[in-house]
């Protein structure tokens, strides 16, 4: 029930983001207050800097050196996290706040990722908030479009581009035909990629949102140990004009869906369709496709980072927050949430790209072909340019679908020959 009070924010961290929340906060007040019948007030915040311009006049709130000593201020409603960390401060911060009494809205993905179910069953059995649209995909409405959006349907799969600096790198790369190394280079210097940019290329920071799109998706508990990571590391210039000439786009994407054996989880390059909606999407933007039994593909497309983008995200919780809808964090109560079975990926069941770097000479392919017909494993295309006796040359082949554990044994077996100067280059094809 709304009673017109104000609706009393603390927020920890005043990076990007929480600068973010906080212009926002200023600039829409009217337009916050007209849509939740209550004025939405900052005041209260955490950060280690106070001489920075936040771009907002923090002169009669309250700061705190420790983000702990906001989360159980008397005076604050809602404790927004934004420090980020799967553990430390913000861990301690969040589990003090509700500890307090006091609804949490978070950004933070990592968090949630490792200890999203132990928070929730924490936050709901005291009758309280824990809510994080921000922590996935930025702007777009993922967790709000899965968890209210599609409560009606039972989603069969969920997948989509999570990380707006791969999606930028690997953009990049076909558009200017720049390897791997340079484009990382100029993202750094753009802002697009961290100086460490590890748990983005790597797969990590996907993984985290994908974990938390899962939870979400099928109700189950948010299960980070299970999901396949690999990134974009290996990906080369090479591959992006080969899958190019092939009819695909090559994107990291994370997948969860739901098989006989359990539930899969992966973040990995594939190859996608030109036409599809995560084949269509370039650059810094995020895409979510889910797929429900009564509703089909519905397909979210936005900005997933972003000063602006993800404070928006944070305030429509606020929003919740201040007209008294209570949603449970998972869309299903804590208590409720299913053990999550993994299956495991050597049951994937699909089509594949292999690039292999070979010595040009009779027989070569003859002994590919007999490795992969040992493997009961079909070739679908093959492509080969130009000739070079003696020299290396690229030799590129698709396959029928195939079993991935075949695939595997395949490849190791074709590492292991003569003619093969470098590990095959492998990227599973999904075609959406």
């Amino acid at each position: 029930m709304v009673d017109g009070k104000p609706l009393r924010i603390g927020v920890a961290g005043l990076g990007t983001v929480g600068g973010g929340v906080l212009k926002l906060v200023s600039a829409n007040a009217d337009l916050l207050s007209k849509r939740t019948g209550r004025p939405i007030q900052v005041v209260a915040v955490s950060a280690r800097d106070r001489s920075r311009d936040r771009g907002v006049d923090l002169s009669n709130v309250r700061w705190y050196e420790d983000a702990a000593d906001l989360a159980v201020d008397p005076d604050v409603d809602v404790f927004v996290e934004l420090i980020g960390g799967s553990d430390g401060i913000a861990k301690q911060a969040v589990e003090a706040a509700l500890a307090a009494g006091k609804h949490v809205v978070t950004a933070n993905k990592a968090l949630l990722a490792h200890h999203g179910a132990a928070l929730a069953t924490k936050a709901e059995s005291a009758g309280l908030t824990l809510a994080f649209e921000a922590a996935v995909a930025g702007g777009i409405p993922a967790i709000k479009g899965l968890r209210e959006g599609l409560a009606a349907n039972n989603i069969r799969e969920v997948h989509g581009i999570l990380n707006g600096t791969c999606n930028y790198i690997l953009t990049e790369m076909r558009t200017t035909g720049r390897d791997f190394a340079d484009v990382l280079a100029d993202a750094q210097r753009l802002g697009y990629a961290e100086a460490d940019p590890s748990f983005d290329v790597d797969g990590v920071d996907a993984a985290h949102k994908l974990a938390v799109l899962t939870a979400v998706a099928f109700g189950a508990h948010v299960d980070f140990k299970s999901v396949h990571i690999e990134g974009i590391r290996h990906v080369s210039a090479l591959d992006i004009n080969y899958a190019q000439e092939l009819g695909y786009r090559i994107r990291l994407l994370g997948i969860a869906r739901r098989t006989e054996d359990g539930i899969e989880q992966r973040v990995h390059p594939c190859m996608v369709p030109i036409t599809s909606p995560c084949g269509a999407t370039d650059g810094v933007f995020n895409a979510v496709v889910a797929d429900g039994d009564f509703v089909d593909k519905v397909v979210l497309v936005g900005r997933g980072a972003g000063a602006g983008p993800t404070a928006s995200a944070v305030v429509a919780d606020l929003v919740d927050i201040a007209r008294g809808r209570s949603t449970p964090t998972f869309g299903v109560p804590a208590a409720a949430l299913e053990p999550a079975k993994a299956a495991p990926l050597s049951r994937r069941r699909g089509r594949y790209y292999v690039r292999l770097m070979v010595v040009d000479r009779p027989g070569v392919i003859a002994e590919i072909a007999a490795t992969l017909r040992d493997q009961n494993v079909s070739m679908e295309a093959f492509l080969q340019r130009g000739r070079a006796p003696g020299e290396a040359v690229p030799v590129v082949w698709t396959t029928h679908d195939t079993d991935e554990a075949a695939m595997q044994q395949a490849l190791a077996t074709i590492a292991s020959l003569d003619s093969v100067l470098e590990p095959p280059r492998m990227i599973r094809i999904e075609d959406f």
